[in-house]
């Protein structure tokens, strides 16, 4: 076994190894043969022309989609976020501004936050519900799908086809089936709880319970709402922040965890086995340990997987909306609500197009913050810029 006596990280030791293995007759390779201007040398061709109907040519490739797009994806954003600043109520022109329609400004948006109110309660209530949501799942989803693609891209599996196929099987199938299944087995009278019951465990209410885990947990110990928890945050006790996830919730993350880990296992996957083979028979040369090498050599190399995988869990958890539209609309007591879901309750249920809309871009920003939050914990610190773009090195 190869001792590991150099200074540096065991990462860069391994790497370099790896490329001097890889590349040990790069330099014959790459060598220039023949003299300038002798023979066998080519004369460069002007190939501006070329290049010029190339790019004419892609852009007429791309152009049916950049017109899809603009129709269906650019202009409806624009039409939002107008309507975010006015009062329309769906049964008028939106852009006919004193004829059903009037301009409120960021009245709209105070109410979330400044007003006190049934819509800033609910909002903030999706709020601390999916912040939950978001802290548990992502983790979960991401753990259990670079889990899953490190078994399936093991050599020594057998059957391997068929693991990736059992593991990736949950994601294609509808979510809205898979939520209605998650109803009847959850029920009072349910599968799980029939389960449970017959190993002397009395089950919850999955679906009635508005209790909160951590409610939960703080009761077990005998704390129920003391003083220290009744300041008032955006409108919310400190005490209602921190309830947790109630147990419906919990079902609803178990629900996402196991439908959404099929699909990132496969990015991971594409990403191990993009990993340089030498740079696996460095590692073997050096006798590094599997956590080691998953450590100081995997996980590196699949950083931008990595961060593929967290920005698509952060924005599907953040807009998660059929599982809680199946699995009873917020129900119970406010404790699934989304705000997804309320921004669509908002528009198409109370007609209230603008408040809804403010929400939507409410949730775009908290997305855009978190995404960059994230690209910066991921970055190397070398390689680090000021999150927002503002300021940085010279």
């Amino acid at each position: 076994m190869a001792r590991i006596d150099d200074e540096r990280p065991l990462e860069e030791v391994v790497i370099s190894r790896g490329a001097r293995h890889a590349g040990s007759t790069s330099d014959q390779v790459g060598r220039p043969t023949g003299r300038p201007g002798g023979r066998g040398s080519r004369t460069p061709r002007s190939r501006g022309g070329i290049r010029g109907r190339e790019g004419t040519a892609g852009w007429v490739f791309v152009a049916p989609m950049i017109i899809i797009l603009g129709l269906f994806l650019v202009i409806p954003i624009g039409m939002a976020l107008w309507v975010s600043f006015t009062n329309w109520q769906g049964n008028t022109n939106p852009f006919a501004v004193g004829q059903g329609t009037d301009v409120v400004g960021l009245k709209n948006y105070t109410d979330l936050f400044a007003k006190d109110g049934l819509t800033r309660d609910n909002f903030m209530q999706s709020i601390g519900n999916t912040f939950y949501y978001v802290l548990l799942v992502v983790p979960l989803q991401t753990i259990l799908a670079l889990g899953l693609a490190l078994l399936v891209n093991n050599t020594m599996l057998k059957g391997r086809s068929f693991f990736r196929t059992a593991f990736y099987f949950p994601s294609v199938t509808s979510s809205i089936a898979i939520a209605t299944v998650f109803l009847f087995l959850f029920s009072n009278t349910g599968a799980v709880n029939a389960l449970l019951g017959f190993f002397g465990i009395d089950g919850p209410q999955w679906f009635s319970d508005s209790r909160g885990l951590l409610h939960l947990a703080f009761n077990a110990v005998g704390v129920d709402n003391p003083g220290w928890a009744q300041g008032q945050i955006l409108g919310r006790s400190l005490w209602d922040w921190l309830s947790g996830p109630s147990v419906a919730m919990f079902v609803i993350i178990f629900l996402v965890v196991w439908t959404t880990s099929g699909t990132f296992m496969l990015m991971f996957i594409a990403a191990l086995q993009d990993l340089p083979v030498e740079i696996d028979e460095a590692a073997a040369l050096d006798g590094t340990t599997g956590w080691q090498k998953l450590r100081h050599v995997t996980l590196p190399m699949i950083k931008p997987a990595l961060f593929l995988v967290i920005t698509l869990g952060l924005i599907g958890t953040w807009q998660v909306f059929d599982q809680i539209y199946v699995m009873g609309k917020g129900a119970p007591a406010g404790t699934t609500l989304s705000p997804a879901f309320l921004s669509y309750q908002q528009s198409f249920g109370n007609f209230r197009y603008g408040s809804g809309a403010a929400m939507a871009f409410v949730v775009f920003l908290i997305i855009v913050v978190l995404t960059r939050v994230q690209r910066y914990v991921l970055t190397d610190k070398d390689e680090r810029k000021p999150i927002f773009g503002l300021g940085g090195r010279k």
